[in-house]
């Protein structure tokens, strides 16, 4: 179990991810081809990244040399996930070419305590290799990461409506209380299912939580307590097959109905029952079932929080409803479905 202690200064310095990490993705989706774990969930994403890494003559690097530092285990070198891979994948291969090479060093002794690690990368405290190495996970990235950023974006997004309204409605404290199964909030301390047993004091620094789409099992902190506090851990959305989305330019009133259509669009704002009932300019019982038959579909989803159900949009939902709005921003056209 991990123990994360908070401060009062900590509750106020805490943040949620707003897109996919690129690194931290970058390391669940290794995790992804190297364990069994997710694969029903991600068989497409599975299936299309195999192939897709044989047709870029990557299979065999990301086998030998990629597995090897993202192996599946108690221990993971931070260098692999720096914190400036917030800003993108430039910024997070800048801040790995940056660090000195006793820590890179370091922290591959580290990791050879619990898996081997191959004579090769004793040499990334170079600067030659360890610009070799940045430029594989370059293109691992762009094969099997970039490519589903918006559905991963999407996911995160409704993720994190869902704690928007725990932390408007119940504070700091109610959202983390609505991470998910792992977690369990008795204040101070944030209990997390983990691989060890530690303990991890803020001490007035704050955390980053990181929702991560392609992450399965157990959350994943940094090991080094003394850099910023980072905390990693799976969306509870399901992940979705590649060809989930109907036709490009499908007019969304004409494939959902006028009706249905405006529900889908309200419920981008994260509304309860209620709410969606109002904005729709609907009676409660036909937002609740409009509601219901979006569900269903695979277009939103539902959550009780306290009294009140609260709808969010699925990843496919959002990518509907963004693929429509692109549509129609395209033909210069007014959506045919709002009132």
């Amino acid at each position: 179990m991990l123990r994360i202690h908070f401060t009062e200064v900590d509750l106020a310095r805490l943040r949620v991810s707003a897109e996919p990490d690129p690194m931290w993705e970058v390391l669940s989706t290794l995790h992804r081809l190297q364990s069994r774990g997710g694969r029903w969930q991600f068989a497409a994403w599975h299936r299309k990244v195999r192939a897709d890494l044989d047709a870029a003559g990557l299979s065999r690097s990301v086998r030998t040399m990629l597995f090897p530092l993202y192996p599946l285990g108690p221990y993971l070198p931070d260098f692999l996930t720096p914190p400036e891979s917030e800003g993108g994948t430039a910024a997070a291969f800048d801040a790995i070419l940056r660090l000195p090479g006793r820590q890179i060093h370091a922290e591959l002794r580290l990791l050879d305590r619990v898996s081997p690690v191959p004579a090769w990368a004793r040499r990334l405290d170079q600067d030659a290799e360890r610009r070799d190495f940045t430029e594989l996970i370059r293109r691992y990235h762009a094969v099997a990461v970039a490519p589903f950023t918006e559905r991963a974006t999407c996911g995160i997004v409704a993720h994190r409506a869902l704690l928007a309204r725990a932390l408007l409605n119940r504070g700091v404290e109610g959202l983390l209380s609505s991470l998910g199964p792992r977690f369990r909030w008795h204040p101070p301390v944030l209990e997390v299912d983990y691989r060890t047993d530690r303990d991890l004091h803020l001490r007035g620094r704050g955390i980053r939580i990181v929702p991560t789409y392609f992450s399965w099992g157990t959350p994943v902190a940094l090991a080094d307590a003394g850099l910023p506090p980072v905390l990693s851990y799976p969306l509870t959305h399901p992940a979705l097959p590649e060809d989930a989305l109907p036709a490009e330019n499908v007019p969304l009133g004409a494939l959902l109905g006028c009706t249905r259509a405006r529900v889908l669009r309200c419920v981008a704002d994260g509304p309860t029952t209620g709410e969606l009932a109002q904005l729709a300019g609907i009676s409660l019982s036909a937002a609740s079932r409009h509601a219901s038959v979006l569900r269903d579909a695979g277009l939103t989803t539902s959550r009780q929080i306290g009294p009140t159900v609260l709808h969010t949009l699925t990843p496919l939902g959002a990518a509907l409803l963004r693929q429509a709005r692109g549509a129609e921003h395209e033909s210069g056209a007014a959506p045919r479905d709002l009132p």
